[in-house]
C-alpha cells in the first residue's frame, strides 16, 4: 500500500556560488514567523561557522524548516562552490524537489550546470527561481531562455522541461510569478513549492528505512545522524539496526529523536514516512548507512560521490620552530584528525604514506583542501603541506588527467592577455560571446593543473575586473607539460630575526614577504625573486657600528611594504621543492630541504 504525506514538502536550494541561496532562506524564515518582531537577526543566519561568515560562502549543507498554511516545508541550504559539490550530491537524496536559483544578470554558471545535472539524474522536480531581479542590469527574460537551453543540453525529459518560473529578490524579500505583478512578499514562492513539489510517497506500515545523509555532533549526546524516513515509522527509544556500506549490521537504540523547527531542532516522540529527522544513540554511524527496523535490515543505495581531483601531502611540522605555537603537533594527532574528517566530509580521501609522519589527502579542489587546513589551524593543529597536485588516471595504458570547464567574464581590453596566458596553460576555447556592458564571456576546457596558481595572475592581468569560475568536466588524455611559475624564491641564509638593514638590501632582488622583527630560520622563504632562480639572502644582517659618521648616510632606510599572502595564494605560489608551514598563529613558506649546502647538492643530482 502506498501512502502520501500531503502535510510535508522536502526541498533543496541549489545554485552557483553567490546567487542568493542563503539570503533566500533568511527571507523565508523571517516571513514564516520564526523570529520575534523585535529580534535582532544577523544576515545569512544559516551560515553559522566563522569561516562561512568571513568568506561569505556556504561550506556545509544545513537543514531548516518553515510552516506555511499548516504545511511543513523542510529546506536544505547547500553550498554553491564547486569544491563542496559532495555536500550537494548527498543531501539531494533527502528531498523530492529543488529550487534552482539563477542570478538575473549572470545567468547559468558552471556550478548551476553541475547541481542541475545531479538533480535531473535523481528525477527531482525543479522550480526555477530567477533571483536578484532588483539589480539595475537584470535581464530575467534572456536568463530564462539560457536556463531552458541548459535543461535541454542536460537531457531533461518533457516533464522536467515544464518547470515553473518564479522571479524573486532574496535581499528585498519578495517573489512574483510574472514580472509585472505586485512585489510584496515571498508567498508566491511558498505557494509554488506546495503546488509543484511532490509530497513524499511510500509505505507507512512497512518496517523502518532511514538513509543517513548528514552527520552532526553534540557534546552531550554524541553523533547525530540526519536523514529522511523513506519507509515506515521511528519512535524515541526503539531498537534499530544500522546497515553498513560493507554489508555488516549492528543493533542499537534510538536515544533521542529530533525534528527540524526553524533554525533549531525540537525533540519528538515519533516520526514517519517523509519526515527529515535527526537521530542520536548510534555512536559510530556514518553518512550513507541505513537505519532499519530490527525485523528487516534492508539498506538503501547511496548516491555515488564524484572522485577527488587534487591531492596534497599533510606532514608533521619539522621546521626549527616546530611545537612552539600549536597544541596538537604529533603524527598521532594529525592522523586522528584527518581520519575523523572522513566521517563527515564525503568527498575527501586520506591515505597513509610510507612515512609515518605524512599523509596523502585528496579533495575536489584547492578551496576544498584549504578550508580543511584553515579549520585545523584554528583548532590548534600545527603541520606542513605540499603543493597541490592533480590525480592522474590510467585508461588502456594512456595517462588521463582531470579537465575543468572554465568560464571567464572579462572586459574586452583584457581578452588578449587572458587568452595568451591560458594558451600557455593548454586551455582550449569552446565558446565566446558578448556578456554585457563591454564584458566578454569566454569558456575554456583546461587541465586542472593549468589552473593551479592562475587565479592571482588572472586578477593582476585584468586589474581586478575579471571574474573566473570553473567546475570539473571530466578526464581527457594528458595534454603535455605546462611550465611552472616564472620566478624563484628569496630564501633566508640563517636563523635569527629579520632587520631593516638586511631587508633593505634584499628588497632590490624582488618582492618581500616579511617585515623587520619577523623571526626566520635557514631555508625559510622570505620573498619572491625577480628572476627565474632561487637566491639565498641574509635578512638578519646588521649594519656594522663604526665611529665614522657621514651626512645623510644614516637616514632612515625605506622598505617597500611586504606582500601578505592568504592560504590559497601561498599554496598557489610554492613549487614542488617547497612547503607551507601551518600553525595557529603563523603561516610560513619554506624549502623542503632547509640546509643551503644540502639543497645545492640535491639540485646538482637532478
Amino acid at each position: 500500500m502506498t501512502d502520501k504525506r500531503e502535510d510535508i514538502r522536502n526541498i533543496a536550494i541549489i545554485a552557483h556560488v553567490d546567487h542568493g541561496k542563503t539570503t533566500l532562506v533568511d527571507g523565508m524564515l523571517r516571513q514564516s514567523g520564526i523570529f520575534r518582531e523585535n529580534e535582532q537577526v544577523q544576515e545569512r543566519v544559516m551560515d553559522s561557522s566563522d569561516l562561512e561568515r568571513e568568506r561569505g560562502i556556504t561550506i556545509l549543507a544545513k537543514n531548516t524548516a518553515v510552516n506555511y498554511k499548516g504545511l511543513k516545508i523542510n529546506i536544505v541550504d547547500t553550498p554553491g562552490h564547486a569544491d563542496f559539490g559532495g555536500e550537494v550530491e548527498r543531501v539531494l537524496k533527502m528531498v523530492d524537489g529543488v529550487l534552482l536559483l539563477v542570478d538575473s544578470f549572470e545567468g547559468p554558471m558552471p556550478q548551476t550546470r553541475f547541481v542541475l545535472r545531479k538533480a535531473l539524474q535523481l528525477n527531482l522536480k525543479p522550480i526555477v527561481v530567477v533571483n536578484k531581479i532588483d539589480r539595475p542590469e537584470a535581464r530575467p527574460v534572456e536568463v530564462i531562455d539560457e536556463v531552458l537551453e541548459l535543461f535541454i543540453e542536460l537531457g531533461a525529459d518533457d516533464d522536467q522541461l515544464e518547470f515553473p518560473v518564479v522571479y524573486a529578490s532574496s535581499r528585498e524579500g519578495y517573489a512574483t510569478l510574472r514580472l509585472e505583478d505586485e512585489r510584496k512578499d515571498l508567498e508566491p514562492l511558498l505557494k509554488t513549492i506546495i503546488d509543484y513539489v511532490p509530497a513524499p510517497v511510500g509505505d507507512k506500515e512497512k518496517p523502518l528505512q532511514l538513509l543517513v545523509s548528514n552527520i552532526d555532533y553534540d557534546e552531550y549526546v554524541g553523533r547525530i545522524a540526519i536523514g529522511r524516513i523513506d519507509r515506515g515509522r521511528i519512535k524515541n527509544g526503539q531498537q534499530a539496526v544500522i546497515c553498513r556500506k560493507n554489508g555488516t549490521v549492528y543493533q542499537s537504540r534510538v536515544s533521542k529523536l529530533y525534528k527540524f523547527e526553524g533554525l533549531g531542532r525540537a525533540e519528538s516522540d515519533n516520526a514517519e514516512l517523509g519526515d527529515i529527522v535527526a537521530v542520536s544513540g548510534f555512536s559510530d554511524i556514518n553518512i550513507g548507512e541505513t537505519i532499519c527496523d530490527v525485523s528487516a535490515p534492508d539498506p538503501l543505495p547511496f548516491v555515488n560521490i564524484d572522485e577527488p581531483t587534487i591531492s596534497m601531502t599533510f606532514g608533521v611540522n619539522n621546521s626549527p620552530f616546530a611545537g612552539r605555537e600549536g597544541t596538537y603537533v604529533t603524527s598521532r594527532h594529525l592522523r586522528d584528525r584527518l581520519f575523523k574528517e572522513l566521517e563527515t566530509n564525503v568527498s575527501l580521501r586520506v591515505e597513509e604514506s610510507e612515512s609515518p609522519d605524512s599523509f596523502g589527502v585528496s579533495g575536489r579542489g584547492e578551496l576544498h583542501l584549504s578550508i580543511l587546513i584553515e579549520t585545523m589551524r584554528r583548532q590548534g593543529y600545527e603541520f606542513q603541506v605540499s603543493k597541490p597536485k592533480v590525480i592522474m588516471k590510467e585508461v588502456d595504458g594512456v595517462n588521463y588527467e582531470p579537465v575543468e570547464l572554465l568560464m571567464i567574464d572579462v572586459p574586452e581590453e583584457f581578452m588578449g592577455v587572458v587568452m595568451e596566458k591560458l594558451g600557455v596553460r593548454k586551455a582550449e576555447m569552446v565558446n565566446m560571446h558578448s556578456a554585457t556592458e563591454g564584458y566578454m564571456r569566454l569558456e575554456f576546457k583546461i587541465p586542472a593543473r593549468g589552473l593551479i596558481g592562475y587565479r592571482s595572475e588572472f586578477l593582476t592581468d585584468t586589474k581586478g575586473n575579471g571574474i573566473m569560475n570553473h567546475i570539473f568536466h571530466g578526464h581527457e588524455p594528458f595534454k603535455g607539460e605546462i611550465s611552472s611559475r616564472q620566478r624563484g624564491s628569496i630564501v633566508a641564509w640563517e636563523d635569527g630575526e629579520a632587520v631593516t638593514y638586511g631587508l633593505y638590501n634584499a628588497q632590490e632582488r624582488g618582492l618581500l614577504f616579511v617585515t623587520p622583527g619577523t623571526k626566520v630560520y635557514e631555508g625559510m622563504i622570505v620573498g619572491e625573486n625577480a628572476r627565474n632562480e632561487d637566491i639565498v639572502v641574509n635578512v638578519c644582517k646588521k649594519k656594522h657600528v663604526t665611529n665614522m659618521r657621514a651626512s645623510g648616510s644614516d637616514d632612515a632606510l625605506r622598505l617597500t611594504p611586504p606582500k601578505t599572502m592568504s592560504l590559497e595564494q601561498a599554496l598557489e605560489f610554492i613549487s614542488d621543492d617547497e612547503l607551507v608551514e601551518i600553525t595557529p598563529k603563523n603561516m610560513r613558506l619554506r624549502k623542503r630541504i632547509l640546509n643551503t649546502e644540502q639543497r645545492a647538492k640535491a639540485k646538482s643530482k637532478l
